[in-house]
C-alpha cells in the first residue's frame, strides 16, 4: 500500500480523557487514547506482539514499550509521565533531544539539558494505517512548530512506525529550517532500555580508546564516588570491560562514552543486548544521517537504564563544545534533515543473524 492508500485519523487533545477509549482498529492492531492522572494524553497501540505507548503531543515520546511479555523500557522513579523540564519526567523510553542544542550543557552553555524538543507540545498528531511488504502496520506521526524571534523557527517532524506482528519499532525524524538564515542543528535520539542481569553487549565498536571515548567529567548536577572514577578509569582503559551487565555493579551517576560505529553494507549500524536466554534488544540507525552514537549505562538503585547506542548529529558535552568539535551542523534556509533508527526486541534466531552480521563488521 502506498502512502497514499493509507487511512489516516487526525488526533485532537479533546479525544483524549482519564477514561482509556477504542480509537481504532486493523487486524491485530487495536489503538486506544487515554489521560494519565497528569492530564498528559497517551495513546496505546496493541499488537499481536506486545504494547507500546506514545505520547503523542508531549514531546511525542515513546513512555513504555513491552514485547514478548517482556517490558524493554527503563526503570525510574517515574509510574506515569509529568509536566515539567527534562529530569522532572525521566522515564520514557524514547526521548528527542535537539534540535538547536542537545547533551548535557556546561557553565558556558545557555541551552537547557538535552534542548527545547524532550517535553515540547507538538502542534498536531495522526494515526495512519496501511498495508506494506510485512503486512498491517500502523504510524503514529506529529509535527512541533518551534517559533523563538530573531532565533529559531523550525518544524520537527516524528513518526513511529509498528506492525501488527513486530517487535521491531521504526522510527524517522525531520527538521525543516523555516527561517531565512541558516539554522545550528544538533539531534540524539535517546532510547533507554532496562539492563538485564547477565546479558553481553554487543556491537562492531572497536574496543579501543580511541573508538570508544569514556566521558571523565560529570554533568554539573551529579557527583561520583571514588569507586565510580576506578570503575570509569578501567573501562577507558579497556572498554570491554563494560560489555558484561553484572548483578550489583553500581554504575552511579553514569557511564557516557561516544563510539565510532561500523555501518554494514546497507549503511547500518547495529548494537545488541544478547539476554541470558539467547533473545536481544537491538536498535540499529544509519551513520550517514546519525554519525555519532553514546552508550549511556546507569544503574543506581533508582535509575536503571541501559543507552545501548544513542544515535546523534553530535556528542554530548553540551553546544559550545560541540562548536569546537565541528560537531554542530548547519541546516540553510528550507532545507531539511532526515533521521532514521529502527529498535525492538529479537527472537533467537534473529539475535544469531544479527550477532554474525556484526561478527563480520568486526572480522
Amino acid at each position: 500500500m502506498d502512502a497514499k492508500d493509507e487511512v489516516v485519523l487526525q488526533l485532537s487533545e479533546a479525544q483524549f480523557t482519564a477514561r482509556e477509549t477504542p480509537l481504532a482498529r486493523y487486524g491485530n492492531i487495536a489503538v486506544t487514547a487515554f489521560r494519565y492522572g497528569t492530564g498528559i494524553a497517551a495513546v496505546r497501540i496493541r499488537t499481536g506482539a506486545g504494547e507500546v505507548i506514545v505520547l503523542p503531543f508531549h514531546g511525542q515520546q515513546i513512555w513504555d514499550v513491552h514485547f514478548g511479555g517482556r517490558r524493554l523500557t527503563m526503570r525510574s522513579i517515574f509510574d506515569e509521565p509529568q509536566p515539567g523540564g527534562y529530569l522532572d519526567n525521566y522515564g520514557a523510553f524514547l526521548v528527542h533531544c535537539g534540535a538547536s542544542a542537545m547533551g548535557n550543557p556546561a557553565p558556558e552553555d545557555t541551552h537547557p539539558l538535552h534542548g527545547e524538543l524532550p517535553n515540547a507540545a507538538f502542534q498536531s498528531a495522526e494515526l495512519r494505517f496501511g498495508t506494506g511488504g510485512n503486512g498491517r502496520y500502523v504510524t503514529l506521526a506529529g509535527v512541533r512548530e518551534e517559533r523563538v524571534a530573531f532565533s529559531r523557527h523550525y518544524t520537527f517532524t516524528s513518526s513511529v512506525r509498528l506492525g501488527q506482528e513486530a517487535t521491531r519499532i521504526g522510527v524517522e525524524v525531520a527538521v525543516r529550517n523555516l527561517r531565512h538564515k541558516p539554522m545550528e542543528l544538533m539531534y540524539l535520539a535517546h532510547v533507554n532500555f532496562a539492563p538485564v542481569d547477565g546479558s553481553v553487549i554487543i556491537d562492531a565498536v572497536a574496543d579501543e580508546a580511541a573508538h570508544f571515548r569514556v566521558r571523565r567529567h560529570l554533568p554539573i548536577y551529579a557527583n561520583g564516588s571514588a569507586a565510580y572514577r576506578e570503575l570509569m578509569d578501567l573501562v577507558a582503559n579497556d572498554p570491554a570491560q563494560h560489555r558484561r551487565v553484572l548483578a550489583g555493579r553500581a554504575i552511579d551517576p553514569e557511564l557516557v562514552a561516544g563510539m565510532d560505529c561500523v555501518a554494514d553494507a546497507d549503511g547500518w549500524a547495529h548494537a545488541l543486548q544478547v539476554l541470558p536466554d539467547g533473545t536481544a534488544d537491538f536498535i540499529s540507525h544509519r551513520p550517514d544521517q546519525l554519525p555519532h552514537a553514546i552508550r549511556w549505562i546507569t544503574r543506581n538503585g533508582d535509575e536503571d537504564a541501559l543507552g545501548l547506542a544513542l544515535p546523534a548529529t553530535a556528542e554530548v558535552d553540551g553546544r559550545e563544545a560541540e562548536r569546537r568539535k565541528g560537531n554542530v551542523r548547519m541546516l540553510a534556509p528550507g532545507a531539511e534533515w532526515l533521521g532514521e533508527l529502527v529498535f525492538g526486541a529479537l527472537d533467537a534466531a534473529e539475535t544469531r543473524d544479527m550477532r554474525d552480521a556484526i561478527a563480520r563488521l568486526r572480522a
